[in-house]
């Protein structure tokens, strides 16, 4: 073990970057969406009041975010990436469409799904009485929700934001089938030099766990402090 990983680990490390890239920016690029996505489910219309071009526009977000979710929470990453980066290399040929950039797109668009429930669960969770008091002071709906009612959701969204990170370091293995070189594709080509499948995979079931271990404490601290923030206010 020690002498696979003094040859190859510049294969391991370069493995581990592409691995922690894909994760960090599917995650915040799927809560940029996720946000839109959330407020798109939530959207009420207004039967009496809306006319019939905003009636037909909340419709068409409405359908479009519960169908966008639906999809990409109801199929498997590895298929999303065979049908999205094969696929448009059948219809079009683009230079910037490598197999990192396909993968940074698939994680992005897959995560959004899954984080955009966690917001529009927390917000359903909140006390309906801040919605009542902030209307009453003068707020329109919308100026609630992005002021007061999405600050507090995402605060306490934020660990399940957090496990959907530690997801992606590991559901990221599967842009291997497409040629995206992460930690899992880095650990097969030094089984293919090595002739040895056991040792690099047992390396590399070591890195992803310091990898989700780190990420996991980093969780528990801030679900501890949030907690502490709670009580402390309740006092």
């Amino acid at each position: 073990m020690i002498d696979i990983i003094k040859e190859y680990y510049p294969l391991f490390l370069k493995g581990v970057s592409i691995t922690l890239l894909l994760a960090v920016v599917g995650t915040l690029g799927g809560f940029i969406i996720a946000l839109f996505l959330a407020n798109a489910r939530m959207i009420t219309i207004d039967k009496k009041r809306d006319n019939l071009f905003a009636k037909i526009c909340k419709y068409t977000l409405k359908w479009f975010a519960s169908i966008y979710i639906n999809v990409f929470r109801g199929t498997p990453m590895i298929v999303q990436a065979m049908i999205l980066y094969y696929g448009i290399n059948m219809i079009v040929r683009l230079s910037w469409w490598t197999p990192i950039n396909a993968g940074l797109i698939i994680v992005t668009l897959n995560t959004a799904a899954y984080i955009a429930e966690i917001l529009r669960g927390n917000v359903n969770a909140t006390d309906i009485g801040q919605m009542e008091a902030a209307r009453s002071l003068g707020f329109s709906k919308r100026q609630a929700m992005f002021l007061i009612i999405y600050p507090q959701a995402i605060k306490n969204a934020l660990p399940s934001i957090g496990n959907e990170f530690i997801v992606n370091l590991k559901d990221t293995a599967v842009l291997s089938v497409i040629g995206v070189l992460d930690l899992f594709n880095a650990t097969r080509q030094v089984v293919g030099a090595t002739y040895d499948t056991v040792t690099p995979f047992v390396i590399t079931a070591l890195i992803y766990l310091v990898l989700t271990g780190l990420t996991s404490i980093l969780i528990s601290k801030l679900e501890k402090h949030q907690k502490d923030k709670r009580e402390l206010k309740h006092a």
